[in-house]
């Protein structure tokens, strides 16, 4: 039995504006209308596996069921992380709700921002794989280079197994470009993928062998774990401890048991914003442009529009990308440094690196059009059926105007609906609850003023989606 493990944490600093802390590019429609998440779902279709398991940060976890839900994978389990840990902590502790499904389970371990433009390939690759996985090896999936790449690092293949198949030799990690060229020339190199199938058992066999101390922290972690609605929350105490390293220096390099399966299936981590303009269709000009976007002169940039038109003239290899609180102009060779802006915006603190001004709840969506001393304006939807928290606020009253659909109102004792074009006031200090009962979505605007009108002066008393 395969169980695909999707690893669906990180920030993707890289990618802002577009990717944030709190809506980061695996959960973003980079590529296509499919957000990366979903592309990788997507892509296990004519694979034989079981229900996938999603590991992500807890701040995360709306978003991935309503991303799940979205595609129709409603009975997906997502194993939620209170912190971060890298990867070898997140596959332990996949690997160990996994056995208690099936002591005999594989796993494919795949990343939720990685693209595959040849998904026959892919799984192709994964059938090569499936007997060597269950005769107790660990397989890890090596990339066909395209080119002598520095931002990946690389396999060296061993002794061949069969076709397309080899033991690993060794982990090499990102090389200047005379080696990398020299890696394409020599033959027997692979991009290393982050990509690996094996058996569960084996797997904690081998960390156990090689890292007991991450393996210990993850087995505390998870006989404390608790189920809370769709989600697995481990032990947050007990895996604050455990060390952080990724899977390929944990087990991987250390371990005799390890095999290379090539894959040739066009893909890319999306590590960047260069990486994506490599990924992308363009104009005669060389051009990758999304949105409303106007060129003159232009040519080998990317350019998106998220929310206004953008227009450039006379200018070479840019990248350019707009949202509705932040552009962001760079170089395209440059765009590695990306993280160093998210870095300053961070120390100066602000906020720009933690979300959109769009922000998304397990109820719908709030957009911040407006704000000021003491007031705030925001645009709310919420779904059908959905209802927001009970709550109250220490400094801040609300007012709400209903601009369509029909609300139902918690204002203290009282319980009324709103429609249209009609509206009711939250005094500061009030008990209130928002509801849609109706089965189109509920829009309103919120006018927000008071002495203080951050996110956290909410007190939730109760809340269906566990947030208390």
């Amino acid at each position: 039995m395969i169980i695909p493990v999707i690893l669906a944490g990180g920030s993707g600093s890289r990618l802002w504006p577009l990717s944030r802390q709190l809506n980061p590019k695996q959960f973003l429609p980079l590529t296509d209308d499919r957000t990366m998440l979903q592309a990788t779902l997507s892509r296990l279709k004519g694979l034989d596996v079981e229900v996938p398991l999603v590991v992500c940060n807890d701040e995360h976890r709306f978003l991935v069921a309503e991303q799940l839900r979205a595609i129709g994978v409603d009975n997906a389990q997502i194993l939620l992380e209170p912190v971060g840990r890298n990867t070898a902590p997140a596959i332990a502790l996949a690997a160990m709700s996994a056995m208690q499904r099936n002591p005999e389970a594989v796993l494919l371990v795949l990343a939720a921002d990685h693209v595959l433009k040849d998904e026959q390939a892919f799984r192709a690759s994964v059938n090569t794989a499936i007997s060597f996985a269950e005769d107790g090896k660990l397989v890890t999936f090596g990339v066909t280079p395209t080119g002598p790449e520095t931002g990946y690092g690389y396999i060296r293949a061993g002794v061949e197994l069969g076709r397309g198949v080899a033991e690993l030799d060794e982990f090499i990690e990102k090389p200047s470009v005379d080696l990398a060229q020299a890696y394409i020339e020599a033959g027997g190199y692979t991009w290393n993928s982050g990509m690996f199938l094996f058996r569960a058992d084996r797997y904690l066999q081998e960390l156990g062998s090689w890292r007991p101390d991450i393996l210990g922290a993850c087995e505390a972690a998870m006989e404390q774990a608790s189920s809370d609605l769709t989600f697995t929350r481990v032990k947050e105490d007990a895996f604050r401890v455990c060390p952080s390293e990724s899977v390929d220096y944990a087990v991987m390099e250390k371990t005799d048991s390890a095999v290379v399966v090539e894959m040739d299936a066009g893909w890319s981590d999306i590590g960047s914003w260069s990486a994506l303009w490599d990924n992308e269709s363009k104009d005669e000009q060389g051009n990758a442009v999304k949105g409303d976007v106007i060129l003159n002169d232009v040519s080998g940039s990317l350019v998106r529009a998220e929310d206004r038109l953008v227009a450039l003239v006379g200018v070479d290899n840019l990248v350019v990308v707009e949202t509705k609180d932040a552009v962001l102009v760079a170089g395209k060779n440059n765009v590695q440094d990306v993280k160093k802006i998210v870095e300053l915006i961070q120390s100066d603190g602000r906020h720009e690196h933690m979300n959109h001004r769009e922000v998304y709840r397990p109820w719908g969506v709030y957009d911040s059009v407006d704000s000021g001393e003491r007031y705030q304006v925001k645009r709310i939807t919420v779904k059908p059926g959905a209802k927001l928290s009970l709550q109250m606020h220490h400094h801040r009253a609300e007012h709400w105007i209903v601009v369509s659909g029909t609300a139902r109102v918690t204002n203290g004792d009282d319980h009324y609906l709103v429609s249209e074009n009609q509206s009711t006031y939250i005094p500061v200090g009030q008990v209130h609850c928002l509801e849609n009962p109706g089965v189109i979505p509920l829009e309103l605007i919120e006018v927000q003023s008071g002495s203080y009108l951050g996110e956290d002066d909410i007190v939730r008393l109760k809340d269906q989606y566990g947030r208390i």
